[in-house]
């Protein structure tokens, strides 16, 4: 029984180094590298980049009406209201976000201008269905934190994974 497992395992030895060999003589070694580092880069594109920046989803998004609605003039990022929560309170699994930044809008009913915070809603995954939108009507760059409304601003809590945005009126602007 010995000999006939010893004879089958070295005919399997054989095809194998047959095979192997066979490979090597028409696949050089640049062709595996050119082949592994296209592998590696595509899935280096695949991947998400840290910190999470929103305007590369604003690339392809198209105002909806929801999104003309005038507390949304500084929103950047997928509305609460269409992904399970409200126009100012997150969906049940979620939390706002600690720190917001905010924007100054006006009521056309009034034709006043109110102070507007823009909370991320964080700890759920982002829905597909959720209506982006990208009005960012006074942003600034970078720099200026609180008027910023490019990054992830929920950085700050313990869950960071975005979700969607509510807009909260904190007052009258002077």
């Amino acid at each position: 029984m010995n000999k006939y497992i010893d004879r089958l395992l070295s005919g399997l030895d054989k095809a194998v180094e047959t095979s192997a060999r066979g490979s090597a003589r028409s696949h050089g070694r640049r062709s595996f590298l050119a082949r592994a580092g296209a592998s590696v880069l595509g899935a280096a594109a695949l991947t998400p980049v840290l910190p999470f920046d929103r305007r590369a989803s604003a690339a392809g998004a198209e105002t909806a009406d929801e999104c003309s609605y005038w507390r949304h003039c500084a929103l950047d990022g997928n509305l609460c209201s269409t992904s399970g929560g409200s126009l100012t309170s997150c969906p049940p699994g979620s939390s706002a976000s600690a720190v917001s930044w905010v924007g100054t809008c006006t009521n056309p009913e009034d034709g006043k201008d109110y102070l507007v915070s823009y909370n991320d809603c964080c700890g759920k995954p982002t829905v597909s269905s959720a209506t982006f939108c990208y009005t960012s009507e006074g942003e600034r760059p970078g720099y200026r934190m609180g008027l910023y409304n490019d990054i992830n601003w929920c950085m700050a809590n313990t869950d960071k994974g975005y979700h969607c945005t509510v807009s909260v009126v904190v007052g009258l602007a002077e």
